[in-house]
This record gives C-alpha cells, structure tokens and sequence, in this order.
C-alpha cells in the first residue's frame, strides 16, 4: 500500500524482480541511521538508473539496474556492501506524484485491477516530442516542415481536399453574385486554393487599426478534443460596434456562405476524427471554422512558406504539414484514449435503435446484437479507468471493496441477463452458452491473453522474466478453482446415469453394435434423487469454499507476505520535478461514471440476450464456439491491450496476473455468485460442465503453469500458448450443439 507524501513530491517505488536473491531488508543494521542509509542507496540507484524524472510516454520506468564499478565502490565503501546489493535485485518504478504510485503499487497487487493509463494529468514537461506534437496546436511554423508531398497528404486531397476546394468555389460565386458580399467571395476563392492543399502554407491574421483594438476580447476557452487554449477571438458585438455586423456583405456573409461551410467543415471534423490518424485534419477543419470564417476578409492573409521563412508580422491562426499521423492511437481527452470516445456514441446508438426499435423494423436482430456486443468495449474501458481512478485516490480497504465489487461487473451483468432470458422462456440453451463464455473466458485468460503479450513482447525483447513467487500464488488459486469449479461434474460423471435420445442397431442383429445420439449423464434419475441429495449440496459447498479460499488469498498477498510482490514507496524525488496531482477523474465523478457505466452495461447485455436468440438456432456454427470467442474475449479487450501494453515495456509480471486474476474471478467470485443468483432466482444454470470444457480448462492450466515454471519466457513459448488456443478453438468449432440447443 501506497505511503502518505507531499503532493508536490515525486515517487519512486520498487519492486523486487528477482525474488530467489536474498536481500537485507532496512531494518538489519540495527542503528537509526538504518533508514538513512537505505535512502542514500535509494537515490545512488536512482543515479546508477539515470531516471531523471523522465519516463517518457510510458509513464514508468522499469529495468533491472546495473552498477558500474566506477560508481558502485564509492557506495559500498561508505555504507556496506550489503545496502548496495539490495539495490541490484530492485526493479525501479518512477510515478510523477501521489496518485500515481498509488496506481501502479495497486497493479501489483493480488485482487486489484491492472491499468496502464493515467488517472493523473502528466506533467507536460515529462512528455516526449512526438506525444507534444499530438496535442500542439496548428498554428507553429517550423523552420524546415521537410516534403509535404506525403501519403497522407494525398489522402487529405482525395478525400476531402477537391471536394471541399470546390465548394469554396461555388460559395464565391454566391458571395460575388450578391454583389455587397464580393469581399467574402474573394476571401472564399483564396481559401479555395488553401483547402485543397492546406500543406505548406499559413492564414495569418491582419493586425487591425488602433481605433478598432479595443474589440479584440481575450478568450480564455479551451477545446478538449480539438486542441489547447485558444487565442483572442473577433467578438460579434466588437461587428456592431465597427460597422460590420450592419454592413450587407456580412449579412449576406452569414446567412448564404458561412451556413454551409460549417456543415462541410462539420462533416470533414467528423470524418477525420473517427478515423483517428487524420485528427490533425479535424483540427485544421475545427480552427478554420472557429477563426477563419468569422473574422473580417480584410484581416485574413494567406502566405506560402518557404523552407527556412518564419513569418515576423501577424498571428498565425492555421499552418498544418500533416494530415496523418500514425502516433495518434496515444492521444487522449480528459484521460480517456481516443478509441473509447470515438466508441462512447456507439452505446447511444445502441441504445435507442435496440428499444426504439423494438420490433426489427429498421434493422435485424443479428445487427442489434453486434451492435450491443462492440458497445461493451468502452464501456468496459470507462469501468476499469473508473475503478483504477478511485482506487489511487482512496485507501486499501475503499480500493478493494471497488475491485470486488466492480471487477467482474462487465461479464456477471451478461451472465445474469441471459439466464434470465431462458428461464423465461424455458430454454436450456442460455444456461449451456453461459457455461460456454465462463469456459472460454477462463482458456482465453489462461492461454491466450499471457500468450498474445510474450508474442508482441518477444519481438522486442529477447527474454523476459517474471516474479515467479507471485505467479506461483495465482497458479497455486488456479489449480484450486479449476478443481472446485469441476468436483460437480466429476461427480455426475462417477455416478449419474448415461442415457441417450435415440440409438439404433448398426448390424441389424439385437447382440451387435448400436449408435446412440444425444447421450448425457441424467442426474434427475429417481425424482432427482442424485442431483438434489448429492450434487447439489456439493455445488453449494464448492460456492462457499472458492470465495472463502479467494479471501485467503487477498490475506496472504496482501497482509503477511507483502514480500513476495515487495512493493516499496520511497520519500526520493528527482530536482525540478515537483508535481502536485492534478487527476483527470475525481472520486465522485469516477463513482458516478462508474454507475452509469454499469448501468449502460446492463442495459446492452440484455439487449445482446434479446437478440442473440435467433443466432443461436438459425447459426451453424456450434453454440460452444460462440460463447468461448465472442461472448468470452469481447469483453476483455481492454484488458487484453493493457497486457500488451505491459509487455512492450518489459513488465511481463504483470501481463500474466492480468490473465491468471481474471481467470481466478471467473472460479472463484462469478460462478458462485451465478450459483448464489440461481438460489433466489431459479434458472437453468447447473454446475455440471460438459466434457469438453473440463477437458479444455484443465489443460489449459496444466500448460500454463508448466511455461511458467522458470519464470523467464520468449516468443517462442508464447507461440505455443497461443497455437494451443486456436487448436481448442477449432475444437469447439467442430463440435456438435450442445444438448438443449
């Protein structure tokens, strides 16, 4: 648990990547100056780390330090060898304030979700020269912008530049047909040639008389998708004032030109953003519309640049040299990356089409249920930056109540529904897709998603290693879950009876061989006399054991053997970094997002239940291999891209607690509370899994924890887990409908 600082204060904490060396713990020496010394050495390994506050646009920095001699035998001189040893098997982790290292202490901890994100605005100092350029405004001149003749240049041109060029066209020659508004034409033509090639070229404002100065009004606004603070701004009463706003050819100006260059420009702004990599063209098309189209036509100028020219005189309102850029997958607003608010009016859509519409009469059922399907993605995202957001701002015991209350939030809410649904409606088929999902969520977490981040982190890094101590306690929960989740079909399958729909005589001769179809354990034989005498209180005994063995595991993790994961927050701070946390969500607006998160989740999971149900008798695909890839792996997504993006940076340990906590929930926390929701409200849904997800999940636990026995791995052992899930999926591809489907 993160320790109390100054906001001001930069962290560090540590972590201990390589648990088989013994380390002297502070506390050894015996002397008060113990403390000291370890912070001495604290700041020693800081230097030896070169971690001068920078990290980049990674937000941490993680790497196993090296001592050089020169460096090294000073300290060891002064303080014992055995403070500076301590530092070699440290794993260096660098948080700007507060917040943030209570963030990524959280990440280490057994329980609480992983986020790679910020939840705290980062310094802007801190940040790197290609992350600057993302949020920069337009209006910077370089001193040698390079060829402007780029792909995504000509793609600007083909996709909005002649279009856009030629209504400019068509609009001057509205403007010059009025007569009074021939000043906005000519403005119009000029910007008609910028338009089509923006690139190289600048819109200077005109610096404007003495007498008309005291109209310029300062607008201190700022845009939070399109860009930073914006400059002074012509006010429309400043017009009244100077005579523009009575004049014809601004009348005419804003009821025939301006109108329907903003629906254009809208449309370009829109177009551009959702495609990500073009945003600096929504930008362009967002400023031309806020600055451009309202000042005077007398105050804009339009200059050709030059390579080495910088113009001296005049604002520069526009100059764009790009139109793509590939590194705007980082951007984000208000914390949030761009991709899960490009997706935020999906759950809007979503929404309205799936009750509006209620009877299929604009779209099908099959859209309503993708629809429903992709909509979970954000709002997964807006749930886990939520729960990452108020558990750095709050203490253990507030953060891990939020984490058990909320972290399987995502697939119970679809769990729920759809059992639900088929009770309603008699159907065993959800019950049988439910166990599917839980089935598929568990292989995927334990072969895929651990798999997938050795893969992508192998081809940068050679080798990576892992705490093995820590991965040891969650594949000790797992083997424990995986058994318990299982001990009631094991149980049906010694003694249930075997019963089959049809079977017919092959041969022909009452003594030969018989083909049966549709064959299952029956455990409702004799009134159901097995299943409610025997397998049923198993299955609630199992329910009690899973989360009580959970909870002892968040005991020893988290309480007595803290060590194993050694997370330490150090006083250290670098000079000149004295950052106070400034937090994109606030506890109250994370709680509040988070509510309406839950509640958006629900209300498209039971739209997804609603619409799913032709899927699954006109599809012939088998319903086993719907519920193990779509409804299993969808909603992880986002938790999928914070394992690779842990892996990119060397950080394996946590791209594989990612996978194994997920797995551990799905055993030990969903499936009792399904078994307790049956309880109160009676559903379809058994404990008694088919054959072949026993047979999938217990394999696929089996190779998981041989791969990680040695706690260092490659691309090449990450290809093996991943090849070992398309084998499973195509399994479950050929397999036949589950029985009641």
């Amino acid at each position: 648990m993160a320790a109390e600082a100054e906001p001001g204060r930069r962290r560090r904490c540590c972590a201990q990547d390589t648990p088989d060396v013994p380390k002297v713990p502070p506390d050894s020496r015996g002397d008060s100056d113990g403390p000291r010394r370890g912070s001495l050495c604290d700041r020693h390994c800081a230097a030896i780390n070169n971690v001068q506050g920078d990290l980049g646009d990674l937000g941490c920095h993680l790497h196993r330090p090296r001592v050089p001699p020169a460096m090294s035998t000073p300290c060891c001189q002064q303080y014992s060898e055995e403070v500076c040893e301590s530092c070699l098997v440290k794993t260096t982790l660098t948080a700007e304030n507060a917040v943030e290292a209570n963030k990524l202490s959280n990440n280490y901890k057994f329980g609480f979700k992983k986020w790679k994100s910020h939840v705290t605005a980062r310094p802007w100092e801190d940040r790197s020269e290609i992350v600057k350029e993302l949020y920069s405004d337009l209006n910077v001149i370089r001193g040698s912008g390079g060829s402007t003749l780029t792909c995504g240049n000509v793609l600007y041109l083909l996709l909005f530049g002649w279009w856009l060029s030629l209504l400019y066209i068509l609009v001057a020659a509205i403007m010059f047909v009025t007569v009074f508004g021939a000043p906005y034409g000519q403005l119009c033509w000029d910007l008609a040639g910028y338009f089509l090639w923006p690139f190289g070229k600048a819109i200077q404002k005109v610096e404007v008389p003495k007498s008309h100065r005291a109209c310029e009004v300062s607008v201190g606004e700022s845009s939070a998708l399109l860009g930073g603070a914006t400059p002074r701004r012509w006010h429309p009463r400043c017009w009244v004032a100077s005579g523009y706003w009575h004049c014809a050819s601004t009348t005419a100006w804003l009821c025939l030109g301006y109108p329907v260059l903003v629906l254009a420009h809208g449309l370009v702004c829109v177009t551009a953003w959702l495609l990500i990599v073009l945003i600096p063209v929504a930008k362009l098309s967002a400023r031309a519309t806020s600055r451009v189209l309202l000042l005077p036509p007398e105050r804009v100028l339009i200059r050709h640049l030059r390579m080495s020219e910088v113009p001296l005189e005049g604002e520069v309102i526009l100059c764009c040299y790009r139109a793509a850029n590939p590194y705007y997958y980082k951007y984000a607003v208000d914390g949030i990356n761009v991709f899960a608010v490009n997706l935020l009016p999906l759950v809007l859509v979503t929404l309205v089409l799936g009750y509006v519409d209620s009877h299929n009469h604009l779209t099908g059922s099959a859209i309503k249920f993708t629809l429903a399907l992709l909509s979970i993605m954000p709002l997964s995202y807006y749930i886990g930056m939520a729960i990452a957001s108020i558990s750095a701002q709050s203490n253990f015991a507030v953060g891990a109540v939020v984490n058990a209350t909320f972290g399987s939030i995502t697939e119970l809410t679809f769990y729920i529904t759809a059992l639900i649904k088929g009770s309603r409606e008699g159907n065993r088929c959800y019950a049988e897709v439910v166990k599917s999902a839980l089935t598929g969520t568990l292989v995927g977490c334990v072969l895929f998603v651990p798999g997938l981040c050795m893969v992508i982190g192998g081809i940068r890094h050679q080798e990576q290693r892992f705490n093995s101590r820590s991965a040891g306690v969650s594949s000790a929960l797992l083997f424990l879950s995986v058994g318990g989740v299982f001990a009631p079909t094991l149980f049906s399958k010694v003694y249930g009876k075997l019963v089959c729909g049809e079977c017919h005589n092959v041969t022909q001769n009452p003594l030969g061989h018989y083909l049966c179809h549709n064959c299952h354990f029956d455990l409702m034989d004799h009134n159901g006399t097995l299943y409610y005498s025997h397998v049923q209180p198993l299955v609630y005994t199992v329910s009690i054991l899973l989360p009580a063995a959970y909870l002892i595991g968040l005991f020893f993790t988290l309480k007595t053997h803290t060590h194993i994961y050694d997370i330490h927050i150090s006083d250290c701070h670098m000079p000149g970094h004295h950052h106070s946390a400034v937090v994109h969500w606030s506890r109250w607006r994370a709680l509040v997002i988070l509510l309406l998160s839950t509640l958006c989740m629900s209300a498209c999971a039971d739209l997804a239940t609603e619409h799913i149900s032709p899927i699954l008798t006109n599809s012939t695909i088998s319903q086993y291999f719907i519920g193990v890839t779509v409804l299993a792996m969808v909603p992880e997504l986002p938790e999928i891209v914070n394992g690779i993006q842990f892996a990119l940076q060397n950080n394996l340990s946590l791209s594989i607690e990612i996978g194994n906590c997920i797995a551990v929930q799905v055993c030990m926390l969903q499936i009792p509370i399904l078994v307790l929701f049956t309880i109160f409200y009676p559903t379809n849904f058994t404990l008694v899994f088919s054959d072949l997800h026993v047979y999938a999940s217990m394999f696929s636990v089996v190779l998981m924890n041989y791969i990680f026995m040695d706690g260092k791995c490659d691309y090449f052992q990450g290809t093996v887990l991943v090849m070992v899930y398309f084998i499973l999926l195509a399994v479950y591809f050929f397999a036949p409908s589950p029985s009641g489907c």
